[in-house]
């Protein structure tokens, strides 16, 4: 027994971590002297539909290959995808037979989650939109989802130990349970114990619905910090925003009329790219927690597609070893390898190991950038 209910890193490497019919799978093989050469594919969709994806977990799927005498092609992380594979592993079967449980639940869990942070992303494009949804999952997968949200390009996230193993600082200020630990009536003392514990460099944000009216624990915020704030933060119980956009405006109209245009206003609470699309103009920022951490993981497999040399596919599936091509107008292409592909047009899966050694770095700035652009030559979430 382990103190939480933790698959540790030594059993995903040592392929511990896997469905149980692999490992009889592999008894069979061996059992019966074979150990064929395959060409294996990771695909959500036979072929394009329209609806683009964002591909992401590679770093963790290339840290469980490498170190495995195979070649892997991949696209790149933050590549959108339609169709046809993400992902090409060849080699002798048993070699990686035992990794494709995990290996599918690296990709398929950060793609989805990566793809709802771009949903948010594009919806409230010239705000600052920040990743709360960490509480909404099992603290060890929080890396993944805090990394998905930035790979979709969104500004940050609130979990520690995820950015301390990114590499970046989590953002966050006060939540109701500090207004409550000070008392009822008692709102404008947690803001200004907050401004004088908290170091300078953090944003004065305060939290302004927790016991009353929303414009008026503003204007307690603003009476108790004064210049010291930045922005305040509504997070209204959806049972008791009644109109939100009102809400919102109305706090505006109000820290305007008293001078501090400059106070910016962020909201959070159950928000997702509709709520988004319908405050943008209205609020500087957005938290948005369980539509990210909650998404439906893409729905990846893994087909053999080439037995020793010779066509193979299970019935459904396409058979032949394939490439996929993203042409100059935005077109997703599927077609097989060492065909001529579409005119004009780039492969999308590239080497990333080769006879086990790993042949690609990883860039998170790198890989935001490739998601913005993708998605505006794909047009994602064009209405």
């Amino acid at each position: 027994m382990t103190e939480f209910d933790i698959v540790g890193p030594e059993a995903i490497r040592e392929g511990v971590a896997t469905d149980a019919y692999f490992e009889r799978t592999e008894a069979t093989l061996r059992h019966a002297g074979k150990n064929p050469r395959v060409v294996a594919e990771v695909t959500a969709d036979q072929f394009p539909d329209g609806e683009f994806e964002v591909f992401a977990g590679v770093k963790d799927a290339a840290a469980l290959l490498e170190g495995h005498d195979v070649d892997v092609d991949a696209m790149h992380e933050g590549q959108l995808f339609d169709g046809g594979p993400v992902m090409r592993i060849e080699g002798d079967y048993l070699e990686f037979a035992r990794l494709e449980t995990s290996l599918l639940g690296f990709l398929s869990h950060a793609s989805g989650c990566a793809t709802a942070a771009l949903d948010a992303r594009v919806a409230a494009p010239d705000s600052t939109v920040l990743s709360f949804g960490a509480r909404h999952v099992h603290p060890s997968i929080a890396a993944m989802v805090e990394r998905s949200a930035l790979v979709a390009g969104l500004d940050g996230f609130s979990h520690v130990a995820a950015g301390d193993i990114l590499g970046r600082e989590a953002s966050g200020t006060m939540p109701h349970a500090l207004i409550i630990a000070f008392g009822r009536d008692k709102q404008e003392d947690a803001f200004r114990a907050f401004d004088e514990a908290v170091p300078e460099g953090v944003p004065r944000v305060a939290l302004c619905d927790t016991y009353g009216d929303e414009v008026g624990e503003v204007l307690s915020a603003v009476d108790a910090l004064g210049d010291h704030l930045d922005s305040v933060r509504l997070d209204t119980t959806s049972s008791r925003r009644g109109n939100f956009r009102h809400i919102v405006r109305e706090v505006r109209w109000e820290l305007d009329a008293r001078g501090h245009e400059d106070v910016g206003i962020f909201v959070s609470g159950g928000l997702g790219p509709t709520e988004l699309r319908e405050l943008r103009d209205v609020v500087a920022g957005f938290g948005v927690g369980g539509y990210i951490s909650n998404a439906n993981p893409v729905d990846f497999a893994l087909d053999i597609v080439e037995v020793e040399g010779e066509l193979a596919a299970k019935r459904g599936k396409l058979s032949g070893v394939k490439e996929v091509y993203r042409t100059a107008d935005g077109g997703h292409h599927v077609g097989l390898r060492g065909r001529p592909g579409p005119t004009d047009s780039e492969s999308l899966l590239k080497p990333l190991i080769r006879d086990g050694e790993l042949v690609r770095e990883f860039d998170l700035d790198a890989a935001t950038r490739r998601t913005r652009e993708d998605a505006q030559k794909v047009g994602f979430g064009e209405e």
